[in-house]
């Protein structure tokens, strides 16, 4: 299965009460969001994670890093430069980080005779690849607190009862939204 997460924040002890979480503490926090991951995600299941996985370092990243399951492919966000400067692209271990915009072709959806096109980023766009077409956005960065265009869905963790989104919810959630309009055919 395929997964999306955003803004899971580990380590960062602000976050709690700036997104006004409800825990009681960072350890609490990262505790949480590592054991809602796992209820969901399996060892052979791809996590998309747009951006600011970690405040933390390199260390920081690889503690909690190794207590994820899935392929993880992470397209950073503002935060994850703190880890980024050290880490060392490492597919043996699940892990890749992606460009910080990406569109991909999903086998497992067709839009009529072609495939969804999903595009991805940390933040918010107001149109994007392929938008006036039935692509799809994901970001991330807003923390629930705005509401996407088109067709786009915040999967951040604090939009989501901090949980990674499945592909399929994603596909019940675009059923709900409405395309943007194709401003060249009037």
């Amino acid at each position: 299965m395929i997964y999306f997460t955003a803004d899971t924040h580990f380590d960062h002890a602000n976050i709690v009460t700036y997104s006004k979480r409800p825990f009681k503490d960072i350890n609490h926090m990262n505790e949480a969001l590592i054991k809602n991951w796992n209820e969901v995600v399996f060892p052979d299941d791809t996590v998309y994670h747009l951006g600011d996985f970690t405040l933390g370092g390199i260390d920081n990243f690889n503690r909690t890093i190794n207590k994820l399951a899935g392929d993880i492919k992470i397209i950073p966000g503002g935060h994850d430069y703190r880890w980024l400067k050290d880490f060392k692209q490492d597919k043996l271990h699940g892990v890749e980080v992606l460009p910080p915009l990406v569109s991909i072709e999903l086998d497992e959806v067709m839009n009529g005779e072609y495939k969804q096109v999903l595009v991805m980023c940390h933040y918010s766009m107001q149109v994007w690849d392929r938008s006036h077409y039935g692509s799809w956005h994901l970001f991330g960065h807003s923390h629930g607190n705005i509401k996407g265009i088109g067709m786009s869905f915040d999967c951040g963790v604090d939009a989501n009862n901090f949980y990674p989104v499945s592909l399929g919810r994603v596909q019940q959630e675009m059923l709900l939204l409405k395309p943007v309009v194709d401003y060249r055919r009037g």
